[in-house]
């Protein structure tokens, strides 16, 4: 069974960084991507922040996204990252991970929306204060 565990959420100040990780179990390999949302507060729509497939060449983002946040993949310990830098606090939500299965070397260009993902944490508190 797959399990994704969010976790280094947290209050911080703005222009601050902050990295979140994503420890993934459960799949037989490491073909799978990775994908970042978030959900503001009051929205019901999870915001794409960033995938990464299975190499850390193999990345997507939107344009908001580029150069302030930047996706990595650990794959001794299984852990994805987000790194953020530079918060504001409308970065203020609570942050998901995702996975999908890809075949080996799929270009992540592709995946960008909530519905391609079908495996989903529970999400982690980022506030960002002014």
């Amino acid at each position: 069974q797959v399990q994704l565990v969010e976790s280094g959420g947290g209050l911080v100040q703005s222009g601050e960084s902050l990295t979140l990780s994503c420890r993934v179990s459960g799949f037989t390999s490491a073909n799978y991507a990775t994908g970042w949302f978030r959900q503001a507060p009051g929205k019901e729509e999870r915001e794409w922040l960033g995938t990464i497939g299975d190499s850390n060449d193999n990345t997507n983002y939107p344009d908001f996204a580029k150069g302030r946040f930047v996706a990595a993949r650990d794959f001794a310990e299984n852990i994805v990252t987000l790194r953020m830098n530079n918060l504001k606090p409308e970065d203020t939500g609570v942050y998901f991970c995702a996975a999908i299965e890809i075949s080996p070397g799929w270009p992540v260009v592709s995946l960008y929306w909530a519905g391609q993902f079908h495996l989903w944490g529970r999400g982690t508190q980022v506030t960002v204060s002014s």
